[in-house]
């Protein structure tokens, strides 16, 4: 993420709590102007990294602390060859059904985060000065089967002349960061191209002619933010029925886009349809219904899909949902003191599953269910990438205090993932549920 991209000096919000703050919460900062202005300008340098997402829900679970001492002594190797464990997966294992498992010491990672050049100093957690290494060796293990290890050199041939691209969020860049690295171990991409603000990126892969990218786009819909009195507000208008024309004129040259979004939507914004304003999210506003996120986030994936399968040049398109990554920030929110420091997964009785991230999670399979019975008539496949349980096990997994901040001390990161860590994991399951839709990918 890019600090420019924050345009405006604003108070945020979060999803406990989004009343704007008043003058009188500041006074405790101290009684000179120039404490008032500098706490106001530290909070919106933050507020631009955590890209607009103080809503992120905060993690209350009822759970023992870590069992075991972090470990500074792993020995790390990279796995060239990656095999692909093919033996002892199986076509219909339910992937979402597992838990964590610690590998042995020595067993090898994709790449280590000196090995991959284009690890963006904010995930490089090691370099940043995190101690403990073992978040980088769990794995992820099914119930009923063995989740395949990433294997370059067959996903690589597999893409030939093809191109990849993620649309959405910067989780969706997060996602995008981790294939770049466990492919730059088969073959070196080259830096193609990045506009102004490096929301658009493309990578090529020469020797495959195989094309990645990352289409930025925070709602998926048209959206303008909001300005009162010449100040932004935060705040977002949405138009529900108009898409993003930013990632769609790029549609017909995509052969897989593999779409993530929700983090963007926990904030006061204002609903329109054919112009009209129908309702908020968070908004606080007499005579305004607030409809929640989750209805924004359902009307964006549908207006999405509907665009897709209605567009006769996206004919054959392979589209994937990456499920909603919920935010884990403990005892209190970002601009609280939140915080993510565990250096062990949860167990899966240790995580609570439904509220907010679960309804997210839902209503992105319904509408990609939905959008798979349309598709079918136009020769498009449309899967989903569930992570969702997956990650609500791994709190120890994100950057926290470690994303090479400089000026914002105590302040953690618990969205985004540490490269490496379990981020890799939505790799795996995104080239293994290829393999089962897909011959080529055999």
């Amino acid at each position: 993420m890019k600090m420019n991209l924050c345009n405006s000096v604003q108070t945020r919000k979060n999803v406990q709590n989004y009343n704007v703050f008043k003058g009188d919460k500041f006074l405790n900062l101290g009684s000179t102007g120039f404490l008032l202005l500098y706490s106001l300008f530290l909070t919106v340098i933050f507020s631009c990294y955590m890209l607009h997402f103080p809503f992120s829900p905060i993690l209350k679970f009822a759970s023992k602390q870590d069992s075991a001492p972090p470990t500074n002594s792993l020995h790390i190797t990279i796995n060239h060859s990656q095999p692909a464990d093919y033996n002892n997966s199986t076509s219909d294992c339910d992937l979402l059904n597992g838990s964590w498992v610690l590998e042995e010491k020595g067993n090898s990672l994709y790449y280590t985060n000196f090995s991959c050049p284009t690890i963006p100093h904010s995930k490089n957690c090691l370099l940043n000065g995190r101690a403990d290494e073992e978040f980088m060796q769990w794995r992820w293990k099914p119930e009923e089967c063995t989740l395949p290890r990433f294997n370059a050199k067959t996903f690589l041939t597999s893409v030939k002349g093809k191109t990849i691209a993620f649309i959405g969020d910067s989780l969706a860049r997060n996602h995008m960061e981790s294939l770049l690295c466990i492919l730059s171990s088969e073959e070196s991409p080259t830096d193609m191209y990045k506009d102004v603000e490096d929301k658009f990126r493309t990578w090529l892969f020469p020797r495959h002619n195989f094309t990645l990218m990352v289409l930025r786009t925070e709602f998926l819909v048209f959206a303008t933010e909001r300005v009162i009195n010449g100040s932004f507000t935060g705040g977002f208008d949405l138009h529900l029925d108009k898409l993003n024309g930013n990632w769609t004129q790029h549609l017909t040259n995509i052969d897989y886009a593999i779409f993530s979004d929700g983090h963007w939507f926990l904030r006061p914004n204002y609903l329109y349809e054919n112009g009209n304003l129908i309702g908020c999210v968070y908004c606080g506003e007499a005579g305004v219904q607030d409809l929640g996120p989750g209805y924004a986030i359902r009307r964006a994936f549908q207006a999405a899909f509907n665009y897709i399968n209605k567009c006769v040049e996206c004919s054959g398109i392979v589209v994937l949902l990456r499920t909603f990554s919920a935010g884990q920030f403990e005892q209190g929110a970002w601009n609280e003191g939140g915080f993510c420091n565990r250096t062990r997964p949860f167990t899966r009785d240790e995580v609570k599953i439904g509220d907010q991230d679960w309804e997210f999670r839902s209503i992105q399979i319904e509408e990609i269910e939905r959008a798979r019975k349309d598709g079918e008539k136009n020769g498009n496949m449309f899967e989903i990438v569930d992570v969702t349980r997956a990650m609500l096990m791994r709190p120890d997994g994100h950057p926290g205090a470690y994303w090479g901040n400089k000026w914002m001390k105590g302040y953690s990161d618990c969205i985004h993932w540490c490269l490496p860590g379990p981020i890799d994991t939505w790799n795996e399951f995104l080239q293994e549920i290829l393999r089962r839709k897909l011959p080529i990918f055999h």
